[in-house]
């Protein structure tokens, strides 16, 4: 049997993939309401979010270091056993979640969570690169990129609805499901890798192979690249203007994956029902956002901008429209008017973070983009883990203005990390 453009069924369960990845790690935020009225009934709501915070700050060093050791793990056994152990992991443990009653347990399963999901992106980035020429990549990739935000559109309101005929410990159950239903269509059809895989056409296979052949080539003729040790690295103003900047963006992101759903709670007084209907909106925003940051920056260098002039350009937009809805949380008005501004800050967040990713390989040869991208990577999760830790303290009494001020001053820093420490974005040569 011979299926015509396999590729695109492989990046569409891999995209699908993504939208369950958020679907599992949203469900506690929004349930969390539901649970913490359940399992702390005598606490306030400033120390259930207290706990709460606990218990993501726990997620997200899991989910670091996950990343790193899923990396290895793909490469070790390949991508189709390599996305069976990741979302088979994290669908077990999302189910556990119904077994949970208090700190420890929810922390156990989190932290599960988290080392497993994280195996979702670098599975991702391998399976792009075994099932596409080099020319479809970019393309690819903004196809999977995008079922975070999707998933996100997906999670609050499906999860909501859910929560009219079920507990929320049953939820957690039919959630993790859905990662092992996936499992089966992803073992049919990924039965091997392109090069013998079966069901692949001839055409199809010889412009999957043949253009990774063409960049392997044009690989092997490129000028000696700049790949410095790492105390040299770290001796670069350029390379703490990545760290810094990635530092300064990413709490953004996770002030309202974290947040959001008990923001709404808090300040509007909705229940998960309510939270549903309103709670999705701001992943629209993001979804826009990260689209139309890689296709102003593929424009404008296709209009014949150099990469620093197209990379300030598109950070500074992103930025720009970060600081003044972030200022806007202070005081929103009515829900409609904050979620509307949500996804105006997710927006600009999302047109800027593609063009941050991209500074270490923009600076450096490709054996220390993967060294600095992990620098960059660890300082965003310690400073995203710390806002989170921040949050319950800084919005006690539902007072979540301090919060968005922080936002808001990061914004700041990652311009001026980019436009001060970097002064030209351009491939670094060494200093002799």
């Amino acid at each position: 049997m011979k299926v015509k453009g396999l590729r695109w069924w492989v990046i569409a369960l891999i995209a699908l993939a993504t939208v369950i990845n958020y679907i599992d790690r949203q469900a506690l935020v929004v349930l969390w309401p539901k649970i913490s009225a359940e399992l702390y009934p005598d606490k306030t709501i400033d120390e259930t979010k207290a706990i709460y915070a606990l218990i993501s700050v726990v997620f997200m060093f899991s989910y670091a270091f996950g990343q790193s050791i899923f990396g290895k793990i793909f490469d070790k056994v390949g991508t189709r056993i390599g996305f069976v152990l990741s979302i088979g992991f994290w669908s077990l443990s999302t189910a556990l979640h119904a077994l949970a009653s208090g700190v420890l347990s929810f922390a156990i399963f989190r932290s599960i969570l988290g080392v497993s999901e994280a195996g979702n992106w670098p599975g991702a980035a391998k399976g792009n690169a075994e099932w596409f020429p080099a020319t479809e990549r970019a393309f690819a990739q903004g196809l999977f990129n995008s079922g975070a935000a999707i998933g996100g559109i997906v999670a609050i309101p499906t999860i909501a609805y859910l929560t009219v005929h079920f507990s929320w410990q049953m939820i957690f159950v039919i959630i993790g499901l859905l990662g092992f239903l996936w499992l089966i269509p992803w073992l049919i059809i990924v039965k091997a890798p392109p090069k013998t895989h079966a069901w692949l056409t001839e055409a199809e296979k010889n412009h999957i192979l043949k253009g990774q052949k063409v960049m392997e080539d044009k690989e092997a003729e490129k000028v000696p690249e700049y790949n410095p040790e790492v105390k040299e690295l770290l001796s670069r103003k350029q390379s703490w203007g990545v760290i810094i900047a990635s530092a300064a963006i990413d709490p953004i992101w996770w002030l309202f994956v974290f947040w959001i759903p008990i923001y709404l709670s808090e300040v509007y007084g909705m229940d998960v029902k309510a939270i549903g209907i309103y709670g999705w909106v701001p992943y629209v925003g993001a979804m826009f956002g990260a689209w139309f940051g890689g296709l102003l920056a593929k424009n404008r260098l296709d209009a014949g901008w150099d990469i620093n002039k197209t990379r300030k350009t598109v950070i500074t937009i992103g930025c720009v429209i970060m600081l003044p809805a972030l200022l806007a949380l202070s005081s929103p008005g009515t829900p409609i008017a904050a979620v509307l501004i949500m996804a105006a800050v997710l927006f600009g967040f999302q047109t800027a973070i593609g063009n941050v990713q991209t500074l270490p390989s923009d600076l450096y040869g490709k054996k220390t983009v993967g060294t600095l991208s992990g620098f960059a990577g660890t300082a965003a999760k310690l400073a995203g883990a710390g806002l989170t830790t921040l949050v319950p303290i800084l919005t006690k009494g539902g007072n979540y203005t301090p919060a968005f001020v922080i936002g808001a001053a990061l914004a700041f820093i990652v311009l001026a990390s980019v436009w001060v420490l970097i002064p030209k974005i351009e491939a670094l040569k060494p200093r002799n």
